[in-house]
């Protein structure tokens, strides 16, 4: 089952497109996440699956038109923000009280026992709280919530390691299951790569790449390319290539890795190494380095 599909997705703003005829297709239970530079159009696609903005094209989130039909499609989905939204004035106790009044799939006990596994008190006050904490509040609270789709626009900012990783361990681990499905967007791409089964990269409103983190590990291979074997590994074709510590890097699209075994060491690229080749692909091939 297709829990969001769009087809022929776009969305300007006066003479700006920001969404240029997106195709996206999110199934049951997977974890996407949706990677692009500043302004490449990731708020507008999450604006338009959360019913925010009207669009052009097609798109369905969980069945519905998230347009027309938001007040329905919101029992089932949460969001969290970069930002925090919770008033500042507000007890954790009168945070708990509210979603409790207006959600009917929030489960209180639910909230409060993530919440003991903190060190927030009920009593404090949002603006008594670190971000760290606030950001720890909004996942209690989301994680209460009986949704089918849970959104993550950059929910780590500006948050130290500590709480990132504890953030996404927490998710993984007392949130996620196979009946649930998450949209993350992040430039902490190196942190949420492992947890992953989807990415999409998209730059200019369009996506470049939309793929299984399963396809991405076949389609693509670094190699660490051995001095004597640099020029041979040259000639096959890199889609990148950069330096560490004076050894060259070669990132390949869809060759055989039995056809580059004897040039170098072997290994997946990672996803930033990926997101440069693939984002920076024309100026990549031009130059045949990358920064």
């Amino acid at each position: 089952m297709a829990v969001i599909e769009a087809r022929g997705l776009r969305k300007s703003y006066g003479a700006s497109v920001a969404l240029a005829g997106v195709d996206l297709r999110v199934g049951e239970g997977r974890i996407l996440g949706l990677i692009g530079p500043n302004g490449a159009g990731k708020s507008t696609a999450l604006n338009a699956i959360l019913g925010l903005t009207p669009h052009e094209g097609s798109l369905s989130v969980l069945g519905r038109n998230p347009w027309t039909q938001r007040d329905d499609l919101m029992r089932d989905v949460c969001f969290i923000a970069d930002v925090a939204v919770l008033p500042r004035w507000i007890r954790v106790s009168q945070a708990v009280d509210y979603v409790a009044g207006v959600h009917p799939r929030f489960d209180r006990a639910k909230a409060e026992a993530f919440l003991a596994k903190t060190t927030i008190k009920s009593s404090s006050r949002v603006r008594e709280l670190s971000k760290g904490m606030v950001t720890q509040l909004h996942l209690a609270l989301v994680m209460a919530i009986d949704a089918r789709l849970l959104v993550l626009d950059e929910p780590t900012l500006g948050l130290d390691l500590l709480y990132r990783k504890a953030f996404y361990d927490t998710l993984l681990n007392d949130y996620f299951d196979h009946s649930r499905t998450i949209i993350v967007t992040t430039h902490q791409v190196e942190e949420i790569q492992d947890i992953l089964t989807d990415v999409a990269f998209i730059d200019r409103g369009r996506l470049v790449l939309d793929s299984s983190m399963e396809d991405v590990a076949r389609r693509y291979v670094e190699v660490m390319a051995r001095p004597d074997q640099l020029e041979a590994a040259r000639s096959r074709g890199p889609i990148r290539e950069h330096q560490i510590f004076g050894r060259s890097i070669l990132l390949f699209e869809g060759v055989d890795r039995a056809k580059l075994a004897d040039l170098g060491e072997l290994r997946t690229p990672s996803l930033a190494d990926l997101f440069v080749a693939v984002i920076g692909g024309a100026d990549t091939r031009s130059q045949g380095v990358a920064a």
